[in-house]
């Protein structure tokens, strides 16, 4: 019983969605018949039931043009809706993400960093927004989430994770990515922001250790979000401010840092523009991050030159 209701209902709904068609049809047949099987019908009649079916069509094909407007604008809106969406994501490959650094960095007071171990962060971002914020005399606030350097653990899986793309290139060389390398390019970032923080006073720095190990960069200021890898071969991304995409990484590079073990950069000891060995082994014990007992005054002394002469990674 359901079934046959519900077939009638759909017969009635097509019948009045196409109400102009059963119209036309039923007075072109009425009329056929009617001049076939009898002589009924005069000339007048026919020609005028003619007009109604010429007239049944035209309306047909009115409605049909009205109709079709309206699936071309929903067809455009669909896909305005997903070239917005492409929109959010662009790509960037070999110099445009250099480029796109260098925008990100103009007019911005903010920066978050999540990453390995910064090494364009020390190299290029921090001076370079130090330097703005202090032509401008603005705030500049920034943000560094790096590898823990006094978990071995970590420090090993991203030296591993790193030598993947590495290849036989890094293989036998000074530039390897190994356990202590990685030790040595946190130390270097978190003496760093130290520095840079003893050079402006209107800086607000905050740095954060993390056990996890990253396999993508974030760089995010208040213009767009830029996305690195350390797999050359592969696409980077940019994902301008005002997309959602934007807004969700702010939320999640939050997390990340709410996870991670923060640093109270207040108690650091001061030092010098040149910072020397026993200056960096007492700024490290006053932040509670001992360095090794192992590392020589050769081993600190690269830390420094690590942290204030770092080479831009993107530079060809």
């Amino acid at each position: 019983m359901a079934a046959r209701v519900g077939r009638l209902e759909r017969s009635i709904a097509w019948v009045l969605k196409n109400m102009d068609v059963v119209v036309a049809a039923a007075v072109a047949l009425t009329i056929g018949f009617l001049d076939i099987f009898g002589d009924v019908i005069t000339d007048d009649v026919a020609s005028g039931a003619t007009l109604v079916v010429l007239g049944a069509l035209a309306l047909g094909s009115i409605v049909e043009r009205v109709r079709q407007p309206a699936s071309i604008h929903e067809a455009m809106a669909g896909t305005r809706r997903a070239l917005e969406d492409l929109a959010m994501v662009r790509s960037l490959s070999g110099n445009e993400v250099g480029e796109a650094l260098r925008k990100a960095r103009q007019r911005t007071n903010l920066w978050y960093f999540k990453g390995g171990t910064g090494t364009y962060l020390r190299a290029v971002t921090l001076p370079q927004c130090v330097a703005a914020a202090k032509e401008q005399r603005s705030q500049l606030n920034v943000k560094i989430d790096i590898v823990n350097p006094a978990d071995e653990r970590a420090c090993a899986a991203y030296a591993r994770f790193r030598q993947m793309f590495a290849g036989q290139r890094s293989a036998g060389t000074a530039g390897a990515w190994t356990a202590d390398r990685v030790r040595k390019e946190s130390y270097a970032t978190v003496l760093a922001a130290c520095w840079y923080q003893r050079q402006l006073t209107t800086l607000e720095m905050s740095v954060h250790l993390s056990s996890a190990v990253p396999t993508l960069r974030f760089d995010l200021s208040e213009s767009c979000l830029i996305v690195t890898q350390d797999d050359t071969s592969r696409v980077n991304l940019l994902i301008e401010r005002g997309q959602p995409l934007y807004d969700y990484y702010v939320t999640e590079l939050h997390q990340s840092r709410e996870q991670a073990t923060v640093l109270d950069l207040r108690v650091a000891s001061p030092l010098g523009l040149e910072p020397t060995v026993d200056e960096v082994r007492v700024l490290f014990d006053d932040l509670r991050l001992q360095l090794p007992r192992v590392f020589s005054d050769g081993d600190i002394g690269e830390i420094i030159e690590k942290a204030l002469h770092a080479e831009d990674p993107y530079r060809r």
